[in-house]
């Protein structure tokens, strides 16, 4: 399973937009505190639509309190200071956990320093400091599940049929 961590996360409407890329990618969200917005906002739930019902996630008041329950696991975090682009990186671990740091700060600095093997990096541009949390989230999210060949998703259309534009006239 895919495990996306959200530390810290300051916007609703990402963590919303996150939620619902979890949700359709089978995933599970941990979101490490505290929050400056309550989980049941209007902009989060507008963002989520009907996905939030039955989303896989949990709240974790601290950083230390998730480390606590999660020491053993091998987290893979996404910064603009990591040396490895993401999708040179081995995601093909089943059971995979992938960290996103707070809009304004990202990932505290000594916990990247102290997992500099593990930290991973989406290219951009020269000058630009990040790219919005909820894209990167996805991008990671769909790399994962690319190196995993999809898992157990759809590739086709199955709503309106895999041929409704051959036969949509």
């Amino acid at each position: 399973m895919i495990n996306i961590i959200l530390y810290q996360p300051e916007k609703p409407s990402n963590v919303g937009n996150i939620m619902r890329t979890v949700a359709c990618t089978d995933s599970k969200l941990i979101i490490i505190g505290p929050l400056s917005f309550k989980l049941d906002d209007d902009s989060l739930k507008r963002a989520g639509m009907d996905y939030l019902i039955g989303l896989n996630y949990e709240y974790i008041e601290t950083l230390d309190e998730f480390f606590k329950k999660y020491h053993e696991k091998e987290i893979f975090y996404i910064t603009r200071y990591g040396k490895q682009v993401y999708s040179n990186a081995n995601l093909t671990n089943k059971d995979i956990y992938v960290m996103f740091g707070r809009e304004s700060s990202g990932i505290p600095y000594d916990l990247l320093a102290n997992n500099i093997d593990r930290c991973l990096r989406l290219p951009m541009k020269v000058d630009s400091r990040s790219l919005n949390l909820s894209n990167c989230v996805a991008i990671i999210t769909y790399e994962i599940l690319r190196q995993q060949n999809f898992n157990d998703l759809a590739t086709l259309d199955y709503l309106k049929g895999e041929d409704f534009l051959e036969n949509h006239k």
